[in-house]
């Protein structure tokens, strides 16, 4: 199973499952589940080919999803589920294939489409450090640094080197030829019938207004919020007002049933 970390105690209203997006892990949210904890409990994950979670030769959005039921069943009381981009997806396969394991859905900055822009040049920035050379983070950074301009960026990937082990905590080979399959999202047919929220930066292109139509007919209750000033990492470039926008959307919602 996934590996997670629970953050708060069960209470009256239905716990929160985070699905973290590609070359991320449940410690990048830590510091949001945490202050959400304050009304429910949350639990993320890290998810498969990423963090302490197994390691697998697929990574696909079928795979992803059932890993996230099996953590859903083990569980055995209600959860919302939230995820970002990869997990975003991963997170709308489940509720497609197995709506009955999620209680309403929350998706961050990813619509249920096919995208063009690859991924794949993390992977060769993060292949290019020479982990033999790297005593420090500051070691890796600066090493990172030669392709990848942003600092946030950089900060956001080595948060999954292992410095002790000299080893990135994600499957890079993998995830590198699996990347046609991320960047995908299979034709679905059926629908989720729950409540869902879309959110997305308003500095982001990666939730058109074309691409609600599909949103909508695979998530007729789908609801739509842009928060200013963020970019595809929302949580990361405005986490009090991400944090404010789930607190707020969940409490309305729990309030309504």
């Amino acid at each position: 199973m996934l590996n997670l970390i629970s953050h708060g105690q069960p209470t009256d209203q239905p716990g929160l499952l985070i699905a973290h997006g590609l070359y991320g892990s449940a410690r990048n949210w830590g510091v949001i589940a945490k202050r959400l904890s304050k009304d429910r409990e949350v639990i993320t994950v890290d998810m498969r080919n990423h963090g302490a979670s197994p390691w697998f030769d697929s990574h696909n959005y079928h795979d992803l999803a059932e890993d996230l039921a099996g953590v859903l069943k083990s569980l055995d009381r209600p959860f919302d589920l939230l995820g970002h981009s990869m997990g975003g997806k991963a997170a709308m396969m489940l509720g497609l294939t197995r709506p009955e394991l999620v209680h309403r859905l929350l998706v961050a900055d990813i619509a249920p489409v096919a995208y063009g822009h690859s991924q794949i040049q993390f992977i060769e920035a993060m292949r290019a450090v020479d982990l033999q050379q790297v005593e420090s983070r500051a070691d890796a950074d600066h090493q990172l640094a030669r392709h990848v301009e942003s600092r946030a960026l950089r900060s956001f990937f080595l948060q999954s080197l292992d410095i002790k082990a000299g080893a990135w905590q994600l499957n890079l080979d993998v995830l590198a030829r699996a990347m046609p399959e991320i960047l995908d999202f299979p034709q679905m047919d059926g629908s989720f019938d729950r409540p869902a929220l879309f959110l997305s930066g308003a500095a982001s292109d990666y939730v058109s207004r074309d691409a609600r139509s599909e949103i909508k007919r695979l998530f007729p209750q789908a609801g739509f919020l842009k928060i200013p000033g963020a970019g595809h990492w929302l949580h990361a470039d405005k986490p009090r007002e991400f944090e404010a926008a789930v607190s707020g959307w969940l409490t309305y919602q729990d309030n309504s049933d």
